[in-house]
């Protein structure tokens, strides 16, 4: 019913609580008021009194009237106004938190899960928030305040009144184990099926092709089938859990109002105290009632809200205080593992300096891009030590670091924007010389300028250009950037030939006057290396130039070799088939 993870969640927001907790119990009192001021009329009616004297009881009803209207009011506003306030407060802090995780990931968290955390979980949260935990601790002190009003009139009926009250809470109780089960499911269900529609809508293209579509359309129905047979529990369970609640809160008020009429029948009650107490016993169960109503919304908003918090509580990257002093990077005996039980890289020491070119190569799994998220930061390795210009890493501020590295990979993201903007990210007052040199190094120039120029707008995903174009952009991009580490993790996988070569070719330049760090697949692209780390099994097995390695005989020899008869079988077979396409 109550959890505290969640209201520490909300901060400084907590006095808008207490203040609408307040206005409340304000209400409540100015409606017994009201109450009073009828039942004061009806003891001077009985008693025949003077017809000034109703003026008394007629302006108590006025004045708590007016209290009521504007304790309902002030409750509206503030209600709203903490809906708002945790609302930017937790987007801000979700954002801030993605932002401080950076390149890591959200732990296997979907980008559409993710979407629907940020978004439509803290609209839940809104509710949890605005109506449900003000409304809890409404209900604790109703009930008690009424009591205390009550029992100098007829202890009797207020013991047995406030002695029904706590069932509405032992029903909600049992209800809510059942609850959690059922709302975890409901929210496990609802971002499964945003994951499964986003995934769907993505690959659209090739569900066509494989004409795979009807049967990914009868997945996603039945994925939609299953989201509607939960919500239907979840309706279930609250008109059965609100059919007890009614059965509770009027069996109990019955009792309170029956013990009034014995009570009229025996002597011990005067007809104005009896006709008040009947008025105000339904008053002891009305806060709790709405209690229950607000539960299953905050049931709701509870299970978006764990995810929240498990958002919020995730590690963040450890940084330090300290500015970069130089930008030789080097791994000394770094040991990595992704789940604490198989180490994806063992006691591994790389060396990279602040000029020249060096690789990363071993066959797929070998632990290749895990160093590349070790050296940008998105991992810290469980032992071992990590160290930029002969300071450990993590006594190095973020924006220090990051304002020295750069990092172009085969999913290098080109933002939805004009290709100005995208130059813009990469520095603020870039001019348009300065566009059209980087785009003139990777041979992009005559295309933008035939498509629009600077202004000409990128599509979601880059789907108008081409792979190597997109690669091409990038690589532009982060030359304007300057920066004095450039990593390239496979930065020249699925394109084109000329784009590779263009590639390739700025990159060895670049690594004259930079540090440039290279993972690749296809070991021909890393001859010109001046080191190459050859890599197995998450360890470094061997290091040198290509020359070297070649002459050790050793596992990167072999691979070269394997790969290039790979190719040249790839050539053969390409001459034969343009030959038989000629005749």
């Amino acid at each position: 019913m109550f959890d505290k993870e969640l209201l520490k969640l909300i901060g400084g927001n907590k006095k808008y609580v207490v203040y609408t907790v307040l206005l409340m119990v304000l209400g409540m009192l100015a409606n017994i008021g009201i109450t009073a001021s009828i039942c004061w009329a009806v003891y001077f009616l009985i008693e025949g009194y003077e017809p000034l004297s109703y003026i008394y009881p007629a302006i108590t009803a006025v004045v708590a009237i007016i209290v009521r209207y504007i304790a309902s009011r002030t409750t509206g506003n503030l209600k709203d106004m903490l809906g708002r306030k945790v609302k930017k407060d937790l987007r801000e802090r979700t954002y801030d938190k993605i932002l401080k995780l950076g390149v890591r990931s959200t732990d296997g968290m979907s980008m559409a899960g993710l979407t629907q955390v940020s978004m439509e979980g803290i609209e839940q949260l809104d509710l949890y928030y605005s109506t449900y935990l003000p409304q809890f601790f409404f209900s604790m002190l109703a009930p008690i305040l009424l009591f205390c009003i009550c029992v100098g009139i007829d202890w009797r009926t207020s013991l047995v009144l406030l002695a029904c009250v706590p069932l509405i809470p032992v029903s909600i109780v049992a209800v809510s184990k059942y609850a959690k089960k059922i709302f975890a499911k409901y929210w496990g269900k609802y971002t499964s099926m945003g994951d499964a529609f986003l995934d769907s809508v993505q690959g659209l293209k090739e569900l066509k092709i494989f004409k795979a579509d009807a049967a990914r359309h009868k997945k996603m129905n039945a994925s939609a089938e299953e989201f509607r047979k939960i919500t239907m529990k979840v309706l279930v369970m609250q008109l059965a859990s609100t059919t007890i609640m009614d059965l509770v809160a009027y069996g109990g008020a019955g009792a309170g109002i029956a013990l009034v009429i014995v009570g009229l029948m025996n002597g011990w009650l005067a007809p104005a105290a009896a006709l008040f107490l009947v008025l105000v016993a339904v008053e002891f169960f009305l806060p709790l009632r709405s209690l229950g109503s607000a539960f299953h919304v905050a049931m709701n908003g509870a299970s978006a809200g764990k995810k929240i918090i498990s958002l919020l509580n995730l590690p963040d990257p450890v940084w330090g205080k300290e500015d970069v002093a130089g930008t030789r990077l080097k791994l000394e005996n770094v040991t990595f593992s992704y789940d604490g039980k198989r180490d994806v890289l063992k006691n591994t020491s790389m060396t990279f300096p602040e000029k020249g070119m060096t690789a990363i190569v071993g066959e797929s799994g070998c632990g290749k891009s895990t160093v590349v998220g070790i050296l940008i930061g998105a991992y810290r390795p469980q032992s071992g030590v990590v160290a930029v210009g002969g300071k450990p890493l993590e006594s190095v501020t973020r924006e220090s670091y990051y304002s020295h590295i750069a990092s172009v990979s085969y999913n290098t993201y080109i933002f939805n924007d004009s290709v100005r903007a995208n130059f813009e990210l990469a520095k603020k007052n870039v001019s348009d010389e300065e566009i059209w040199a980087a785009l003139e190094k990777v041979n992009l120039a005559g295309f933008i300028q035939e498509n629009g120029g600077p202004d000409k707008v990128i599509t979601e995903d880059a789907n108008n250009l081409s792979g190597g174009q997109k690669q091409r952009l990038a690589l532009a991009v982060n030359l304007v950037a300057d920066k004095d580490v450039y990593v390239f993790d496979e930065a020249t996988s699925n394109i084109d030939i000329e784009s590779e070569a263009i590639i390739m070719r700025n990159i060895k330049a670049m690594s004259e006057k930079k540090s440039v760090i290279v993972i690749s697949h296809r070991l021909a692209n890393v001859v010109p290396a001046d080191n190459i780390y050859f890599m197995e099994e998450g360890e470094v097995k061997e290091h040198g130039s290509h020359a070297q390695l070649m002459a050790a005989s050793g596992g990167y020899a072999k691979l070269f070799n394997a790969q290039k008869e790979l190719e040249e079988g790839y050539k053969d077979v390409a001459r034969i088939m343009a030959k038989e396409v000629s005749v």
